[in-house]
């Protein structure tokens, strides 16, 4: 397997990350320790999740994804310094304002540890923006942490090109320690969020950038080409939104790549994302094993420029 430098953290990550938003929620126990066995096994070392998952479920108060994690880290099939753990904070919960104040992320990276039953993050994120905090108090929080060995390496989710740029000039400014790694919305269908500013800023500024969404809540997966096709999906009503002559468009490049390579329409899709310049590597998530196929096969995927170029233009 072919590691990629994560800007400058030091980290080194497979071309694939695997999604634990699923874990506690559509993967129960069992079928997440095969995921991540198999994952594992197939050479690949890195997995997302966050305090917050799964806190949109009946029922779940979040960071069920983090104690299924930590139980199979515990198993110990993987030895814990292969495995790349990434986690977030700071993301509200059920309509709790949590934030990125000091006070929080002291106390959310004590519970997100507990959690993974380990004594150290690799990658910790301020999840979204916090305008009401100041990026000195949550990067001062940062560098205690990284101080106290907690965490290796830290990073933003969903900051835009302005908000990334300021927090660099405060982490300047206060001899703080920046973010080293930025984690945006990023696929075939949704390029604006990338593409652009933040994705020159974090080129120039050596940004490790491990995107998210990378199959559209499903849709490039070639599963759902109308609206009854959604129904009982538990991401179904975001679908819906990728149904347009632009979300069709895209499906049938797709399909055209698929019958070139013999890849399914999931593993091109990531392909392509982790293809793109300034990505490191692209988050996907599976809940069955013949899932996770495509998500393996698409850290081994080559696309041709012409096919490169022909989803290119059908997302554009």
């Amino acid at each position: 397997m072919q590691m990629r430098a994560l800007g400058r953290t030091g980290l080194s990550i497979s071309p694939v990350v695997f999604g634990g938003n699923v874990f506690g929620w559509t993967a129960d126990e069992k079928t997440s320790f095969d995921l991540l066995d198999a994952f594992f096994d197939a050479g690949y070392n890195a997995i997302d999740t966050a305090d917050v998952y799964s806190a949109w479920v009946d029922g779940h108060k979040g960071g069920e994804s983090e104690i299924v994690i930590g139980n199979w880290l515990k198993r110990g099939h993987v030895a814990r310094d292969k495995a790349v753990i990434v986690t977030k904070v700071g993301f509200d919960n059920n309509g709790r304002k949590t934030g990125l104040s000091a006070k929080w992320i002291a106390e959310a990276v004590e519970a997100s540890l507990r959690r993974l039953q380990t004594d150290y993050i690799d990658l910790y994120l301020s999840h979204a923006p916090d305008t009401d905090v100041p990026h000195e108090e949550t990067l001062g929080a940062f560098a205690r942490l990284k101080e106290q060995g907690k965490v290796r390496a830290i990073g933003c989710s969903n900051f835009d090109a302005d908000q990334l740029a300021a927090s660099f000039a405060v982490s300047k400014a206060n001899n703080l320690p920046r973010y080293d790694v930025i984690q945006p919305e990023y696929n075939l269908y949704t390029r604006n969020k990338f593409d652009g500013a933040l994705g020159d800023l974090c080129i120039a500024e050596d940004i490790g950038v491990i995107s998210y969404y990378a199959l559209a809540a499903g849709f490039l997966t070639g599963k759902y080409r109308e609206a009854r096709d959604t129904e009982g999906a538990a991401r179904g009503y975001r679908v819906n939104d990728y149904l347009n002559d632009k979300g069709f468009r895209i499906l049938a490049a797709l399909d055209q790549v698929s019958k070139e390579t013999g890849a399914t329409p999931a593993a091109i899709a990531i392909a392509w994302v982790a293809a793109r310049p300034g990505i490191t590597a692209p988050i996907a998530s599976a809940t069955s094993l013949r899932q996770l196929e495509s998500l393996i096969a698409a850290g081994k995927l080559q696309l041709s420029d012409a096919q490169m170029a022909l989803l290119n233009a059908a997302g554009a």
